[in-house]
C-alpha cells in the first residue's frame, strides 16, 4: 500500500548514519551476493570494501552533492544523493531498505526532483545499471534513455521536451554546484 508522501522527508547524512548506510547498501547487493554463494564472512568483507569505494567515489566525483537520508515518519528508510550543477540536476543514487520498496517513496522523491528540475528549467539526469528493475521505474516516470556508458544506461527527464542523445561519457562528474537543497 502506498505511503502518504507527506510522511516522507530528507535530512543530510551524518557520521553516525554510517551503520545504517552500510545496511542500505548491503540490501541493494543481497540478491547478487546470495546468487554467487560466498560465505557470510567473505560477503561482509566484500560489502564493506564496496561500500567504502562507493562512498569515496561519489564524494570524489560530486564534491558538492547533497548526501541525504530518506525518512518515513522521521525514521530512516533509505538514502539519496543529488548533485545540482550548471545545466542539470543529477540523481546520483537512491536506495531504500527492502521493506520500504514498492511503497511509492522513490516515486515521490523522484517526482519532487522532477518538479525542482522543471522549475529551474533543467534536465534531471541519472545513470542506472542495465537490466535493473529500476530502469522500468524511471521509464514509467518519464525518463528516456539518452546513451550508454559501460554497463550503465544514461537517462534523462525533461519537462515537456524529449531528451537529447548524449555522448557515452555524459554520466561523468560535474564539479560545480548551483541551486538549493531539496527536501522537507
Amino acid at each position: 500500500m502506498p505511503v502518504n508522501p507527506a510522511m516522507i522527508s530528507l535530512r543530510p547524512e551524518r557520521p553516525e548514519d554510517e551503520p545504517f548506510l552500510r545496511k542500505v547498501y548491503g540490501s541493494t547487493r543481497q540478491e547478487e551476493l546470495e546468487a554467487c554463494g560466498l560465505p557470510a564472512e567473505l560477503r561482509e568483507a566484500f560489502l564493506n570494501m564496496q561500500f567504502k569505494a562507493q562512498q569515496q567515489g561519489y564524494r570524489n566525483s560530486y564534491p558538492h552533492a547533497e548526501f541525504l537520508v530518506i525518512l518515513l515518519a522521521n525514521q530512516p528508510v533509505g538514502r539519496m544523493a543529488v548533485n545540482s550543477a550548471a545545466g542539470e540536476l543529477r540523481l546520483i543514487d537512491i536506495a531504500l531498505l527492502p521493506e520500504h520498496r514498492n511503497l511509492g517513496i522513490g516515486t515521490a522523491l523522484i517526482r519532487k526532483l522532477s518538479t525542482k528540475a522543471a522549475a529551474a528549467g533543467l534536465p534531471l539526469r541519472l545513470s542506472v545499471l542495465k537490466d535493473l528493475r529500476a530502469v522500468h521505474l524511471y521509464h514509467r516516470l518519464g525518463f528516456a534513455k539518452t546513451g550508454e556508458s559501460g554497463w550503465r544506461e544514461l537517462m534523462e527527464w525533461r519537462a515537456g521536451k524529449p531528451p537529447a542523445p548524449t555522448a557515452p561519457d555524459a554520466g561523468l562528474p560535474i564539479a560545480d554546484k548551483a541551486g538549493q537543497a531539496i527536501g522537507g
